[in-house]
């Protein structure tokens, strides 16, 4: 085993740890939780209005950042059920029993050429549709808990070389003001410019890597800089497409798929599901 599959078998273990002890708290606390609808309504009284209330997109997204503090806040939606949260500050649950992993975020982008379709807050949101409240090793972790496999990232020398790994299915869910949810498959939030029609190509679990710092010694994972759910290739992807994609600023092929995604600060709540590994014939 390589160190690297064994960095990663451990933060798995870690992660799956951390759901067990979760279990016996959030029992004992279940009776004093508040229902789901009271949450929603909370949550909508707290996320960005809707266009014609006169607030302007900065000013949506500035909810998020606590101007006292510098620190990032993440939106208060109610949890999704049957799922266990994993600690602090990353907003992530893992459900073992689908096989899902959520973690919240809002939309940062809605018009533009795109590298991601999602990036951790505070790193690459001028070129992602979403920003979410997790690092980037923690996702990680939380795959490989629900059984995803990681493969490889992109190589491009000698020749291009496509990142490979499990394919995971990607989900994206909102409230609007009424607290209603709404879903939609997150390809169609990505536009490719050459068809004009929403991204057909799937994700998967390219699974990055890690750089270690020479005069500390300290490591560090590769994602963490915002290539989390990519539509570029990139050696440091998380997620990536099995395709050969420039990140190129002349030769980009997806842009936001402005219509279909609603307005700027809108949160959000992505569901990763690892796709099963299909039998050898």
């Amino acid at each position: 085993m390589n160190k690297n599959s064994l960095a990663w078998g451990l933060l798995a273990i870690m992660a799956l740890l951390s759901l067990a002890a979760s279990v016996s708290s959030a029992e004992e606390k279940a009776e004093t939780q508040p229902t789901a609808e009271p949450q929603a309504e909370a949550a909508v009284a707290e996320t960005p209005r809707e266009p014609g209330d006169n607030v302007s997109d900065q000013e949506a997204l500035y909810m998020y950042f606590d101007p006292k503090t510098g620190e990032t806040r993440p939106p208060k939606i109610p949890a999704p059920e049957g799922a266990k949260a994993l600690p602090k500050p990353d907003v992530v649950w893992v459900d073992m029993k689908n096989k899902q992993v959520y973690v919240d975020g809002y939309v940062s982008l809605r018009e533009g050429m795109l590298e991601m379709l999602a990036c951790p807050v505070g790193t690459k949101e001028h070129e992602s549709v979403v920003a979410v409240f997790s690092r980037a090793k923690t996702l990680h972790a939380a795959l490989l808990a629900v059984g995803a496999e990681v493969g490889h990232t992109a190589s491009f020398r000698p020749k291009f070389r496509a990142p490979a790994g499990s394919e995971i299915e990607i989900e994206i869910r909102w409230p609007d003001k009424e607290g209603k949810w709404h879903s939609t498959k997150a390809q169609d939030w990505v536009k490719d410019i050459r068809t004009e029609k929403p991204m057909t190509y799937p994700w998967v679990f390219a699974g990055s890597g890690f750089w270690q710092d020479e005069e500390t010694g300290k490591e560090y994972y590769k994602a963490e800089s915002g290539d989390l759910i990519c539509v570029s290739n990139f050696s440091t992807a998380m997620l990536d497409i099995p395709v050969e994609s420039s990140q190129v600023n002349d030769g980009l092929m997806f842009e936001a798929n402005t219509e279909k995604i609603p307005r700027l600060g809108t949160p959000v709540r992505v569901v990763l599901t690892p796709k099963p590994k299909k039998a050898a014939p």
